[in-house]
């Protein structure tokens, strides 16, 4: 695979990334389940899940400074341990929703350790090889969804919350090998390197004044601006769909919940059938087709979500596969189109601008979430479908001006004898 020509920072990412990945998929099942059994209510998750975006909002807005003034590699250590090594631990322990609420303040430092993660991940590697790295990054997330019905036997042997702390408790311990293995492969790059001489004293009026031309920046680049809608549709589904559909399906289709963990299983494997057929025919140049594919694909993957039968397994599997091609085939265009759209210079604070953005807009989906759910369980899912629908339109957009500018990029060039 292509993979094998990914050297540096972005490889040590990589090959880390299990570690991060493996207990995420075992715990994340039960997350919201879990919060439920220890007496939290379906509004009360809703809340937690809002401030928790709230605060990843704010940590978002300094973390473009932060990595610059600090550095790609120190920041990535230090938030990384708070936002993930704390998080796990307390969740693992706590008790009601105050407990929650805490891990929820703690994790919500994590969009600086993103930040400097995604730079770390791109600024040294070159365009042609970003799709990728993110698709090895895909891959490792096939490999880690394999590990999630182990979840499913602890809670078999358990019960839910005894077995969803000790997952907890896994995620503190490999999480935490994770940050010390993969901190000793980075380097810092070269655009870190000479930000965080520039960075050097703190002048408010400046950072402020640099977001702002980063901002207007973004407005009058039109394509950029309709990427980044899509980016933000995406994180909104992601987020309504890992808090509430989990409960929806144990909740309202009556599946059992050791039974769950079966599906980031059943997903890995059918992502796993495209990697190695389909995937590497894939080419950079139909990114919008693909992308508008895969949407189409999840989208289609929560309806049979809402026109299912009750307790009826075959179809729940039908609607996982369908959710896991589609993710396959759309997740690694959406990020590197993403991030062969942004410039170098201007990554960490434009970043933390696009953070600053998604999280304005995904900060209520946790308690628009809660209450729509508590109203109708199939409303959620219903709102996935949107940002799908929505998805396609701005990605169609986008693919236009972009072949318009292209065609006028050349009568120019020709009207100029060149």
């Amino acid at each position: 695979m292509a993979f094998t020509q990914v050297r540096g920072n972005a490889r040590s990412c990589v090959l880390a990334e299990p570690l991060f990945v493996i207990p995420y998929n075992m715990y994340t099942t039960y997350a919201s389940v879990y919060m439920l059994d220890l007496h939290v209510s379906d509004a009360g998750l809703g809340i937690v899940t809002t401030i928790n975006l709230i605060l990843q909002m704010l940590s978002a807005f300094v973390s473009g400074y932060l990595t610059d003034r600090m550095g790609r590699r120190k920041a990535l250590w230090l938030y990384d341990i708070v936002s993930w090594s704390f998080a796990t631990l307390v969740w693992a322990v706590s008790q009601n929703v105050w407990w929650f609420l805490l891990a929820a303040v703690l994790n919500g430092f994590q969009r600086i350790p993103a930040t400097a993660w995604y730079c770390l991940l791109v600024e040294d590697t070159p365009v042609d090889k970003r799709t990728w790295v993110f698709t090895g990054l895909q891959i490792v997330s096939v490999v880690g969804g394999l590990f999630a019905p182990i979840g499913g036997i602890l809670v078999n042997h358990l019960s839910l919350v005894p077995a969803t702390r000790v997952m907890y408790l896994f995620a503190c311990l490999s999480m935490s090998v994770m940050i010390y293995v993969r901190h000793l492969g980075l380097r810092e790059t070269d655009i870190g390197l000479r930000k965080m001489t520039e960075r050097h004293t703190f002048d408010a009026r400046s950072e402020w004044h640099s977001y702002m031309a980063v901002v207007q920046q973004i407005v009058k680049n039109r394509r950029l601006l309709l990427l980044f809608a899509v980016y933000v549709l995406w994180n909104i589904q992601t987020t309504i769909r890992t808090t509430f559909v989990s409960v929806y399906q144990i909740d309202y289709l009556h599946i059992p919940a050791s039974l769950i963990s079966l599906f980031p299983a059943i997903s890995s494997l059918s992502m796993m059938a495209l990697l190695f057929t389909a995937v590497p025919r894939f080419r950079e140049e139909h990114a919008a087709r693909w992308m508008n594919a895969g949407f189409v694909l999840i989208g289609l993957a929560n309806l049979v979500l809402i026109i299912m039968p009750e307790s009826n397994f075959a179809w729940a599997v039908v609607s996982t596969i369908l959710a896991a091609i589609g993710t396959i085939i759309a997740n690694p265009f959406v990020e590197s189109v993403v991030a062969n759209a942004m410039d170098d210079e201007q990554r960490a604070t434009m970043l933390s601008v696009l953070n600053v953005m998604i999280l304005a807009c995904t900060s209520p989906a946790g308690v628009i979430g809660g209450y729509t759910y508590s109203i109708n369980p199939q409303i959620p899912i219903d709102l996935v479908i949107v940002t799908f629908v929505m998805s396609i339109i701005l990605v169609w957009m986008a693919n236009r001006r972009q072949t318009s500018e292209i065609t006028n990029s050349r009568h120019t060039d020709l009207g100029n004898g060149v």
